[in-house]
């Protein structure tokens, strides 16, 4: 099915205002602006991406307490228990925060729970047990904030709980904890309320270094790590940490990062967003799903180069497992949708197994929303209770529809684009049958159609290394700050197209001033044109070093 080609308003008087301002290309200007970015200030900002244009951690409402609890805690030697999440986001969060506190002298252990057996979230053996040990203090990072009976139970065995936690908030309540540290929560007046878990960890960090001779700093390849890998929006802070967290991962000072980076195959590459993305973040990820997360945060918190390549050698066996347990389950939910699945009036994919692994539900259910363009909802079951992962599309805010249903859901948590569901197996048709209902009361038929958002329609020959260069300036890309696409029309095909790889293809074409490469890796996607043929292309430019030769390639996302 052919895309949508859904092209920006250019708004050309403030584009081309951005790009005298600032002397850079129109294309680039015309960038800037589609990202919300539209003056010379919050440009310069932008692109600069300083840390000094990072927010004060003490503007987050509970870091006072927060910090002021922890600094008692570290003088009075009282054991502390980091408590985080399986996922890249929650161990990277660990790794933070536990060295942090180390290095300020706090006698402070981790814990993060199976997904199978435990589940997401604080639970209340753990908290027995961290009891037993004689904890008095538990820092949540990247959960907590729906552990309300749990953060009861801790409090009535005199352990103080501090939440930081970057999730939606239910009805507006929060835990009756120590403190509290999200940015969503109401009061909070945070100017960038969109941080990953590691993003508040950084700043919780920073917020107890203030006044140490120690840098906060040397944690960001971590937060890149993190924040990349949970999807967060590349834009303000997240762009920033991001950013100067690539140049800290590109020098490799990390010895388990550094293993890492080799057993994926990267060595000495320039690490980008996109292999934090594909590379590094799916292995670590792989231990929270079927393995042992435990092994992930060693890896993390390694320092010696020896035993981190032992453990970055598991984490890429243990991904290869969980590879061929997500490529059977995709199989079986795919059929299953050919099946069962009525898109006159399934607006919300909702599946259930009792064959499915529950660690690789999330990426299953994100296959199918790129499969089906349809939010969808998969859920494991054990027995009677079901536990399910979801992933949304554009313009649907799954969480808010959860909200909904919560009658028929044991828990639930998450946020716009993604969620995490307890469900009894008695109520899963009701469920399907409930959030299909009210989508179907206000959400709009069209945004299930797939679009292809492009940046900006351009003649080929505005295209030089100049322009590119500055285009790759707006990285690290990402959510919300997606990878720019171009489109150019009435091109000819000059030579090609010819096969490259096992499913690849590349053709060179022309607006009769210029000739560009263009290249896909999924040729089934497209019906190539002969020689000779017209063509509009969208496309994301890039420049391409071979043997010597610096050209610009387009990189092909549709054509027609």
């Amino acid at each position: 099915m052919q895309k949508l080609w859904l092209i920006k308003d250019s708004r050309p008087a403030l584009r081309d205002s951005l790009a005298s301002k600032l002397n850079i290309s129109s294309v680039t200007a015309q960038l800037l602006v589609n990202r919300g970015i539209d003056n010379p200030g919050s440009a310069s900002e932008f692109l600069n991406a300083s840390l000094s244009s990072c927010h004060d951690p003490f503007l987050l409402k509970g870091m006072d307490k927060a910090v002021s609890r922890i600094r008692r805690a570290i003088a009075k030697k009282e054991k502390i228990l980091v408590y985080g999440d399986y996922d890249v986001d929650g161990m990277t969060s660990v790794a933070i925060t536990c060295s942090a506190l180390r290095i300020l002298g706090a006698n402070v252990d981790t814990y993060i729970p199976n997904r199978v057996e435990e589940g997401y979230g604080l639970n209340n053996n753990a908290i027995k047990r961290s009891h037993a040990n004689g904890t008095s203090l538990i820092i949540t990072v990247d959960c907590g904030i729906t552990s309300f009976k749990e953060i009861d139970q801790a409090k009535a065995f005199g352990i103080d709980v501090i939440i930081t936690d970057h999730h939606e908030i239910a009805d507006g309540r929060v835990p009756d904890a120590c403190a509290v540290i999200n940015p969503l929560q109401p009061g909070c007046d945070y100017p960038f309320k969109h941080l990953a878990g590691v993003g508040l960890a950084y700043k919780l960090v920073k917020a107890l270094y203030d006044g140490t001779p120690h840098f906060a700093e040397d944690f960001l390849d971590l937060v890149s790590l993190g924040t990349v890998a949970d999807i967060a929006p590349l834009l303000g802070e997240n762009r920033t940490l991001t950013k100067h967290g690539l140049a800290e991962l590109n020098a490799r000072g990390r010895a388990g990062l550094k293993a890492l980076m080799d057993v994926a195959g990267l060595g000495t590459r320039d690490i980008s967003s996109g292999h934090i993305g594909f590379a590094l973040g799916p292995r670590i990820n792989a231990m929270g799903r079927i393995g042992s997360p435990q092994k992930a945060l060693d890896l993390l918190m390694c320092e010696d180069e020896s035993e981190a390549m032992k453990l970055a050698r598991i984490l890429d066996t243990e991904n290869r497992n969980r590879q061929k347990i997500e490529a059977k389950i995709v199989d079986e939910a795919m059929a299953k949708v050919e099946r069962e699945v009525n898109f006159k009036h399934h607006r919300v994919i909702v599946l259930a197994s009792e064959n499915w692994h529950p660690g690789v539900i999330g990426i299953v259910a994100s296959r199918i929303t790129d499969r089906f363009y349809r939010p969808a909802i998969v859920i494991s079951l054990d027995g009677k209770l079901g536990k399910g992962s979801g992933r949304s599309i554009e313009h649907f805010h799954l969480f808010e529809y959860l909200m909904r249903c919560k009658d028929l859901l044991a828990g639930f948590g998450g946020h716009e684009a993604a969620c995490g569901i307890t469900i009894e197996k008695d109520n899963i048709d009701a469920f399907r049958d409930r959030i299909n209902a009210e989508a179907a009361k206000d959400v709009d038929e069209a945004i299930f159609s797939e679009k292809l958002d492009i940046d900006m329609d351009i003649p080929l020959n505005m295209l030089n290394e100049d322009v590119i260069r500055e285009i790759e300036n707006l990285s690290p890309f990402g959510t919300e700050n997606p990878r720019p696409v171009l489109s150019s029309r009435r091109l000819t095909v000059k030579d090609g197209p010819r096969h490259i790889g096992k499913n690849g293809a590349k053709m060179w074409v022309t607006d009769g001033r210029i000739t560009c490469e263009a290249i896909t890796f999924n040729r089934s996607r497209f019906n190539i044109p002969k020689t000779g043929s017209d063509t509009d292309l969208a496309y994301i430019p890039s420049l391409n070093d071979w043997q010597g030769v610096r050209s610009i390639q387009l990189e092909l996302l549709d054509m027609r």
